[in-house]
C-alpha cells in the first residue's frame, strides 16, 4: 500500500511541476497574413494561460491583448497612448434564412481539411490540426468570440451593397467553427484575405509583454 501511495505522490509532482514549467512558457505562433492587394505581412501570437497578445512580432510596436480571465480585449495603440476595450455581447439570432455548413475531410496525420459554406457559398476554407497546442487554438477562438459582437456592429452599420453574409460568418456567428476543431495551419476566406502558419515554438514568459503600458488611457469600444 505504501508504494501505490508513494507513486500517487510522484505522480501528482511530476504532474505539478509540469503544470509549473506550463505556467512560466508560452506558445509563439507566428503567421504570414495577406489581405487583398496588399503585400504579405508577419504576424505573431503569444498564448499563456491567462493570456493572448498578437503582434507583428516586435515587443515596442501595438499589439492586441486578450485577458482570458477576464474576458476582455485591448487593442494598444501606442502612438496615441490608448488602449480601445472590448467586452462581449448578447448577438442577435440568426436569421430563418440561415444556412451554414461545415465541411471536413482528412488531410494528413492529425490534421483536417475544412470548408465553411453559407446559404451554399463557400466562405472560408483551410486546414486545421487537433494536436497542435490545442490551448492556442482555445485563446484564438476566445479572441474572436469577444470581438463578434463588435464585428457585428461593424457589418451592422457597413452600406446594405457592400455586406455579405460572409464577413457575418467569418467574424460572427461562425468565427471560431473551425479553431474548435483544431490550431490553423492554413486559412484563406471569400475576400481573397489569406493566412499561413510559418512556424511554433514555446518560450520563457515575458510577463511585460502581457501588461498594458503605464499611462494609457482606456476607452471603452462601441458596443451593440
Amino acid at each position: 500500500m505504501k508504494w501505490f501511495v508513494l507513486l500517487g505522490l510522484l505522480a501528482a509532482g511530476a504532474a505539478q511541476a509540469a503544470e509549473m514549467a506550463g505556467l512560466r512558457h508560452m506558445t509563439e505562433l507566428r503567421y504570414i497574413d495577406q489581405d487583398p492587394g496588399d503585400p504579405p505581412y508577419a504576424t505573431r501570437i503569444l498564448v499563456t494561460p491567462d493570456y493572448l497578445r498578437m503582434d507583428t512580432g516586435e515587443d515596442d510596436g501595438d499589439f492586441v491583448l486578450l485577458d482570458r480571465r477576464q474576458h476582455k480585449v485591448f487593442n494598444v495603440m501606442r502612438e496615441s497612448r490608448l488602449a480601445m476595450v472590448f467586452v462581449p455581447a448578447t448577438l442577435p439570432p440568426r436569421p430563418e434564412s440561415w444556412k451554414s455548413r461545415l465541411l471536413v475531410k482528412p488531410h494528413t496525420q492529425g490534421a483536417q481539411r475544412y470548408s465553411l459554406l453559407v446559404n451554399g457559398q463557400t466562405c472560408s476554407e483551410g486546414v486545421v490540426d487537433r494536436h497542435a497546442v490545442p490551448d492556442a487554438a482555445r485563446a484564438m477562438a476566445e479572441l474572436k468570440s469577444v470581438l463578434a459582437a463588435t464585428q457585428y456592429r461593424v457589418w451592422r452599420d457597413t452600406p446594405t451593397d457592400l455586406r455579405h453574409d460572409c464577413d457575418l460568418a467569418n467574424l460572427v456567428w461562425e468565427a471560431d467553427s473551425a479553431l474548435r476543431m483544431g490550431l490553423t495551419l492554413e486559412e484563406r476566406e471569400f475576400s481573397g484575405r489569406s493566412r499561413k502558419l510559418q512556424g511554433r515554438s514555446s518560450a520563457p514568459v515575458k510577463p511585460e509583454l502581457f501588461r498594458l503600458p503605464d499611462g494609457f488611457a482606456e476607452m471603452q469600444a462601441p458596443g451593440l
